[in-house]
């Protein structure tokens, strides 16, 4: 059995549902209400496709390339830790992906599912914790279903995102995926001194 609080933290810090909300916002501000929500509810799939291959085929392409997860646990750690950095210190999730909104085509794959809801954290927390050695098949189960729920609450968050964004403003998503930077710096932490114990059989 996993620990949900914590495997759901984990994908929230990554995905960041709320900081997505000012991308949505900014990306869709030419579109209707109907193509909006048409536009949320595509990227979500598109996000939850990549996340899921991401738990399928990442381990196994590891393993082709001679790759030991444990590895990829430590690397993987530390661009966790490097990337909740800049959510830290740099510009914050809502800051940054706002300058990749050029023009609205194709809108629900770029920005919004990649990299905005399936980003380079959100991948590689996906392999990170439905490692086949660690965890069972029914353990790797309940970890995406924790997966779909936070993707579940980042759709929720973009079909109200008109409202949110109007109770918490951009400063507000910006103090939050700043909060989610710190927590995910722990995780991040916690994973690298996993993967140089196993690596090390310490």
């Amino acid at each position: 059995m996993i620990d949900f609080v914590a495997t759901f933290i984990t994908f929230f810090a990554v995905i960041d549902p709320i900081g997505t909300v000012p991308v949505f916002i900014a990306a869709t501000s030419h579109f209707g209400t109907a193509a909006k929500n048409k536009i949320a509810l595509m990227s979500i799939g598109v996000a939850a496709l990549i996340l899921l291959f991401f738990v399928v085929a990442g381990e196994f392409i590891l393993l082709a390339m001679s790759i030991p997860l444990p590895a990829f646990q430590i690397a993987g750690g530390i661009v966790l830790f490097l990337f909740a950095l800049t959510m830290i210190f740099g510009e914050s999730k809502p800051d940054e992906e706002l300058k990749l909104v050029r023009d609205h085509r194709d809108t629900a794959i770029f920005p919004l599912a990649v990299p905005s809801i399936a980003s380079p954290g959100a991948m590689l927390a996906a392999v990170l914790l439905t490692e086949n050695k660690r965890y069972s098949t029914w353990e790797q189960a309940q970890t995406v279903s924790m997966m779909f729920a936070v993707l579940g609450v980042t759709c929720l968050f973009m079909l109200l995102a008109g409202k949110i964004n109007r109770l918490i403003g951009a400063s507000g998503a910006s103090v939050v995926s700043r909060v989610m930077g710190l927590i995910l710096a722990s995780v991040a932490t916690s994973n690298t001194l996993a993967g140089i114990k196993a690596y090390f059989g310490l």
